[in-house]
């Protein structure tokens, strides 16, 4: 399952106590989204969602007929960018889209413009501008991963001597 969501980038100590809010029991998105927001200083409940489910993707939480709960994992760098890149929709298109010239976002957009589901298009009234700012943040992620690195012209893909906290 690939997940679309692509809220803004933070740090790894962010998503570190994101996820230390979430617990251990299975508990509803509500009260998860709220646990997020009173750990961290995200302000509203969609954002947080965001966060929760990109947790998700990440191999963080799980979900389960319950609710949400906090996984017994304790993924490295090299685990976090393989979910990042398995399990988040657009990440492996992006990332092979890099080359040793810095790719800018207009052009990682371009790249990723095919693959965008009609349904996501038809979605909203500007797609485009929703699925631009979600490649930024979606670069961003690639690169506190380890998977990307950021230039002044853009993104290329990592030499591999960057972690990022």
């Amino acid at each position: 399952m690939r997940y679309k969501v692509a809220p803004p980038p933070r740090s790894r100590s962010f998503l570190e106590t994101a996820r230390d809010a979430i617990p251990l029991v299975p508990d509803s998105e509500a009260d998860c989204c709220r646990a997020i927001q009173t750990a961290t200083d995200v302000s509203n409940r969609e954002t947080a969602q965001k966060y929760l489910v990109f947790l998700q993707a990440l191999g963080l939480v799980a979900e389960s007929d319950r609710g949400y709960y906090r996984t017994r994992t304790d993924p490295d760098q090299v685990d976090l960018a393989t979910a990042l890149e398995e399990s988040v929709f657009g990440v492996d298109v992006l990332v092979g889209a890099l080359n040793s010239e810095p790719v800018d976002t207009d052009d990682a957009f371009d790249a990723l413009r095919a693959e965008i589901p009609r349904w996501e298009r038809e979605r909203h009234a500007h797609w485009e501008a929703v699925w631009r700012e979600r490649v930024v943040n979606l670069l961003e992620w690639a690169v506190l991963f380890g998977l990307a690195e950021k230039t002044d012209d853009g993104y290329r893909p990592s030499t591999g001597n960057s972690e990022q906290q």
